[in-house]
């Protein structure tokens, strides 16, 4: 099974920029696509950026697109998140996971409630 250990949120005005890290480790990193969701309080989680396997291709989500960048680094086992010309409505905890590669938006099959790391806080607020 995958760990996966967020990390990067913080704090930043209307307009501010984060960079978010998720390193994974347990499993063959490079062989999965990989995904970014968040879950603002009293929300479900949705999803938010994915990157296939090999960076071969990204996935947006709707509210993010032109203003988020995902990546991934292999030899690290890491995908980044970065985050440009935050808006409040972004502010959420940041989650990443395995993507499921035939949607691109939804977390790999099997992977459980149980297997989410802890995320990190984004808060945009002036």
């Amino acid at each position: 099974q995958v760990q996966l250990v967020e990390s990067g949120g913080g704090l930043v005005q209307p307009g501010g920029s984060l960079r978010l890290s998720c390193v994974a480790s347990g499993r063959p990193f490079r062989s999965f696509a990989m995904g970014w969701f968040r879950q603002a309080p009293g929300k479900e989680r949705d999803f938010v950026a994915a990157i296939a396997y090999l960076a071969r291709g990204t996935n947006y989500a709707d509210s993010v697109n032109g203003r988020f960048t995902i990546s991934r680094d292999d030899a690290r086992n890491t995908v980044y998140l970065q985050m440009n010309n935050l808006k409040p409505e972004d502010t959420a905890v940041y989650y990443c996971a395995p993507i499921d590669p035939t949607t691109m938006r939804h977390p790999q099959q099997g992977f459980g409630p149980g297997s989410w790391g802890q995320g990190t806080q984004v808060t945009v607020s002036s």
